[in-house]
């Protein structure tokens, strides 16, 4: 018996498929999807298993396995579509693809090593009245007597009660010691929600998903914030349930799994994992098993979710489809919602995309009827949608306003009179953006990238935001000794303001330099839904999702941060952070006002955040894209060329971009080369070339040569990212 094994390397190289004998005494072991250890020149390497063959017509010197590593398969028949898929649509190795979509402990690396947890549980070795007549003392007869009520007792309560009395016992075999293994994560919270009474829309929404449980129908739920999509989707999964299937959610970021975790625990009990980054390696392998295993219906998870081993799968709901965290940034580049309609044709099951600000794509799909659009425009509770103004920052100056504008300030005010909330939104983290000398022009930048150091005032540093760089301000120029200028603002200096302007207040901010402990986020969501906090000021992550009914003032700091980015989805992006955070005021009984700050009160974009109109901008920006040749009218490919050497990065680049117009097809457009974005990150610099294409069948195989042209060029490196969200 022989098998093909595909090997984790460093170099590019095709496939990685090496060939190896099985011994005798493993071949009741072997599997394909397991792992195994196998010898690599003077290494032992672990591989995952892809074929099985009785035969090979490969040299007679044929290397064997050294051992299986495990006793259940690994990469399911599906996962290994999987796989597949992602190679060929994102031009990554498959070796490469698999390793994404595992946990740490079940990649395939000779290096990790991530035990499974276990508790000491005491039982009886005999019965209850024998056991009792072998004490000597009174405590070991509590001790057994505990013992038998339960029928084991945990050691680590034994030895609490008595540690000589549990040795003792031990010593003399009353009590036998057994390992039991436990999962890191427990979730012992009872079914005590009761079911929400639907309102038409809602109804109408789960019946027909409802009705088509045994067909791969895409849905596109179009749904205004607070409309209850998050109970549409709750008894959707009961109906799955009933069926004896299973369901997959996926929700945007890490901050939003608390609470929606929470809701479902309520609802559906102990029965559901959790995936996400914010969880340990340990607590992610033993997730992975819990589901791999059939012992979960519900999995509820952040983008690498999307792998989860389910068995039986009955639907695929993603929340807050608009949002770029469900596409992978680094190489493989795929995104989770191209994962989720494969799953969906895959199992043959229905998916629903939920958003009240759906990607023009998908709106545009769902014109066509590529998906079925379903609508809830009114908010479930009877709420109004909050009032929403626009305040002009450049006159808010002239009066000495600087971060907060006389109209926020009184709403802040009769919020915290009425003992209500307010959240603020400013989307940039840290103190102050730039630090510049006002004498000699000196500036504190990254020495490895071409951007700006951002100065955390709390640990006195200034910190790259992209390499992690990271030094400490001096109190003068480090050039000339004069003094130095602060520029531009961030959450730590709102905060510092806030405290300021309202000492007495409670306040709370989030963002990636509080939430970096664990269950940092869970922790501000619960304290502030416990009105422990009277302001909640962060970056995105407070901006969807979230539901606080106390809430009833939002104020957006500076609206122009993501409008002023040169993107052609600068638009959207806006559109999308300004209307879902919006979203977060007067969601209960109370009226909520939204105060968005600008320097642009005349932008049409921003107009149309304050207007709450979706389909005003939708129409819009689609024009914008049409006439510009931008998506969804045109697909496009990002390539960027990569090198520690400026000049030989900027000939690769020429190079490509003639490649590309020579063997792609005449429609297709071929933009640069030009400087990425951020030109220089870690010491490389980059160049892009960016192809807007409609339908061109030489496109994925030119891209191909290409790869294969670059795989074992050691000082140019291409990535291509297929479908970018940012250019």
């Amino acid at each position: 018996m022989y098998i093909e094994c595909l090997l984790e390397l460093k170099t590019k190289q095709v496939a990685n498929l090496y060939t190896y004998k099985v011994p005798k005494h493993l071949m009741d072991r072997v599997a394909v999807g397991k792992r195994v250890n196998v010898p690599f020149g003077k290494q032992i390497l672990e591989g995952f298993i892809i074929h099985i063959k009785d035969t090979c017509s490969e040299d007679i010197n044929v290397l064997e396995i050294n051992s299986v590593v495990d006793d259940e398969v690994v990469l399911t028949k599906e996962l290994m579509a999987i796989g597949e898929f992602i190679k060929e649509n994102t031009l990554c190795s498959l070796s490469s693809a698999y390793q994404t979509m595992l946990p740490k402990a079940l990649k395939a690396s000779h290096k990790t090593k991530i035990e499974k947890k276990y508790q000491s549980l005491l039982r009886l070795k005999e019965d209850y009245g024998k056991s009792l007549e072998k004490c000597t003392s009174e405590i070991q007869k509590e001790l057994v007597a505990k013992i038998h009520e339960n029928g084991f007792l945990d050691k680590k309560e034994a030895i609490c009660l008595s540690l000589s009395a549990t040795k003792t016992l031990l010593k003399k075999e009353i009590i036998l010691e057994d390992k039991d293994e436990i999962y890191r994560l427990q979730n012992k919270k009872k079914v005590r929600d009761v079911k929400k009474i639907l309102n038409k829309e809602q109804q109408g929404v789960v019946q027909e998903v409802v009705s088509h449980l045994d067909k791969p129908q895409k849905y596109l739920l179009y749904g205004v914030t607070g409309s209850g999509k998050t109970e549409s989707y709750m008894q959707i999964i009961e109906k799955v349930l009933e069926k004896g299937k299973t369901a997959l959610v996926l929700v945007p970021e890490i901050s939003l799994t608390p609470q929606f975790v929470d809701q479902f625990q309520k609802r559906f009990g102990s029965f559901i994992a959790v995936l996400h980054s914010g969880l340990s390696d340990g607590e992610k392998y033993d997730e992975w098993r819990k589901i791999s295993r059939g012992e979960v219906h519900i999995v509820i998870g952040a983008r690498s979710a999307i792998f989860a081993p389910l068995k039986n799968l009955g639907i695929i709901i993603v929340d807050e489809e608009h949002s770029e965290s469900y596409k992978q940034e680094n190489s493989p580049r795929y995104n989770a919602i191209d994962i989720a309609e494969f799953r969906s044709e895959y199992h043959h099951i229905p998916l629903v995309l939920g958003s009240a600000t759906p990607t023009l794509e998908k709106m545009a799909r769902a014109s066509k009827g590529i998906y079925k659009l379903l609508t809830l425009p009114n908010r479930a509770n009877g709420a109004h949608l909050p009032n929403c103004f626009l305040v002009d920052m450049a006159q808010e100056i002239k009066k000495g306003n600087y971060l907060l504008s006389e109209r926020l300030k009184v709403e802040i005010e009769s919020a915290l009179s009425r003992r209500e909330q307010i959240i603020l939104l400013l989307n940039r983290r840290g103190f102050s953006t730039t630090i510049t000398c006002g004498s000699c022009g000196f500036t504190y930048k990254c020495p490895h990238c071409d951007i700006t150091l951002t100065y955390h005032k709390s640990k006195n540093n200034l910190r790259c935001h992209y390499c992690g760089y990271t030094i400490f301000k001096k109190d003068t120029c480090p050039k000339c000794g004069e003094d130095l200028n602060f520029y531009g603002y961030g959450t730590e200096k709102l905060e510092a303001e806030i405290n300021k302007e309202y000492p007495d207040i409670k306040v709370v901010r989030m963002d990636g330099d509080t939430t970096r402990k664990k269950n940092g986020h869970e922790k501000i969501i619960t304290q502030f839904k416990n009105h422990e906090y009277d302001i909640l000021l962060g970056t995105q992550m407070i901006s969807k999702g979230l539901d606080f009914p106390k809430v009833s003032v939002v104020g957006i700091i500076n609206a122009d941060t993501t409008l002023n980015i040169p993107d052609f989805r600068s638009g959207e992006r806006t559109f999308d952070l300004l209307y879902q955070a919006s979203g977060r005021a007067g969601r209960s009984n109370i009226i909520g006002n939204v105060i968005i700050q600008t320097f642009n009160p005349k932008n049409f974009i921003l107009s149309c955040v304050c207007e709450q109109d979706y389909q005003k901008f939708y129409q819009y920006e689609m024009n914008i894209r049409k006439k510009l040749k931008y998506p969804p009218y045109y697909y496009l490919v990002s390539i960027k060329i990569a090198s520690k050497e400026y000049e030989l990065c900027g000939e690769e680049a020429k190079k490509t971009a003639n490649y590309l117009r020579q063997n792609l097809s005449n429609d297709s457009i071929v933009l640069g080369p030009t400087t990425a974005n951020v030109f220089k990150i870690n010491n490389v610099y980059r160049f892009q070339i960016i192809i807007k294409y409609r339908f061109d069948k030489k496109l994925m195989k030119t891209l191909q040569e290409l790869d294969t042209i670059y795989q074992m060029n050691k000082k140019v490196r291409l990535e291509f990212d297929i479908n970018p969200l940012r250019i």
